[in-house]
């Protein structure tokens, strides 16, 4: 196992992410004990330390079933993250009941790392009020010794991440965030790496596969990084790529079986970079990837300025592209974060954006077609 140095501790270069356990009838709630009982056991003889869950994996039973796993461990042979949740304004209200509760169900004294459940352009402002005091009272855990290490996670735009940031100064030391080849540039996760260097604050990275999306690739991608690499699958070339990226401390992986979970640990147990040829050859498979119908726009934003709405246009551009991609649940919920008075169907069509666009984005059609799409995903 390769292991990373965090503030004089060894860290497992490969966590275990606990939100994609195997259940039982189908029911997200039901964990398969017995399973996930081997999954543990494999993770740790095979090197990994560092065990990642949260209040809401599960239906909330994660945490319950990582504290009953765990307690057969040494205490000091893991490090346990948890997470405060951030997805309703109740949960902000029930702060010393919900940190109380994560301490019973994980069976432990204190979490090494504890982490802002997802800070985003919908909770930014729940995290920070003074009125909820939830930063105020898990710093005051950490001080008390029930933290180790705080930091948060995030699917948030860039400036929502350095709005929190620079809130809490000094009391983040670490950040997780959606990283893999594919949104690097799509999801433009390389602004946020970036950020994060700044501030001299590491990475810890979730979704690295992409939920997935990246463990498989058509036959000519797959021959096309075998000719490169025979002996590495598919999935291995997304840690590979990981590993290329000196930012990154910690990759989580929500390992559901026991083949994924040895094969990954043979893949972490040797840091094995991309060359630039490999780097190359990998960025032409995501922009085969990307080849769906999409716009180029720049964000230059006259489109904003003639919008009669004020609706952000080059956003909603974005999260177009990204549904009409792949789908899935991640523009969906992205726009949950917008006022439903700037959603994509409050466009009325008058083209007065049309008009100034240097890419000449029928931006009035974009707009009708992604109501539509989202329109046919609730049917």
């Amino acid at each position: 196992m390769i292991y990373k140095n965090f503030k004089g501790e060894k860290l497992s270069s490969l966590g275990l992410g606990t939100m994609r356990f195997p259940t039982l009838d189908g029911d997200d709630s039901k964990i398969d004990m017995a399973k996930t009982a081997e999954i543990v056991d494999v993770a740790i003889k095979g090197g990994v330390n560092y065990f990642d869950t949260a209040w809401g994996y599960h239906g909330g039973m994660s945490e319950c079933v990582m504290g009953e796993l765990l307690s057969a461990y040494p205490r000091e042979s893991f490090n346990l993250a948890t997470k405060f949740p951030g997805f309703s304004e109740d949960t902000f209200r029930e702060k010393e009941n919900i940190f109380s509760r994560q301490l019973e169900k994980c069976r432990v004294d204190y979490f090494d790392f504890y982490l802002f459940h997802n800070v985003w352009e919908k909770n930014i402002e729940w995290f920070l009020s003074p009125e909820y005091g939830v930063v105020d009272y898990i710093k005051k855990q950490k001080r008390e010794g029930k933290i180790r290490h705080l930091g948060f996670s995030t699917h948030g735009s860039l400036e929502t991440v350095r709005r929190f940031l620079d809130a809490l100064g000094d009391e983040i030391e670490f950040v997780q965030i959606q990283l893999n080849y594919l949104d690097y540039t799509l999801q433009d996760a390389k602004a946020k790496v970036e950020l994060l260097r700044e501030r001299n604050l590491p990475v810890w990275v979730m979704e690295p596969l992409r939920g997935g999306k990246l463990a498989t690739l058509s036959d000519d991608k797959r021959n096309k990084l075998s000719a490169l690499r025979p002996e590495e699958s598919v999935p291995a070339w997304g840690f590979r790529w990981l590993q290329t990226q000196p930012e990154v401390t910690v990759t989580l992986s929500g390992m559901s079986d026991i083949t994924q979970v040895s094969e990954n640990i043979k893949t972490f147990s040797e840091h094995r970079p991309l060359s630039d040829k490999e780097l190359s050859a990998l960025c032409s498979i995501v922009d085969s990837m990307t080849d769906k119908p999409s716009f180029l726009c720049t964000a230059c934003r006259y489109c904003t300025a003639q919008c009669p709405k004020e609706l952000d246009i080059p956003r909603l551009i974005k999260l177009y592209n990204e549904h009409s991609i792949f789908g899935g649940f991640m523009a969906p919920t992205a726009l949950k974060s917008i006022d439903a008075d700037k959603q994509p169907s409050s466009c009325i069509g008058c083209r007065a954006c049309e008009s100034v666009c240097p890419q000449n984005i029928k931006i009035s059609e974009v707009l009708s077609d992604f109501v539509e799409k989202l329109s046919n995903k609730e049917e």
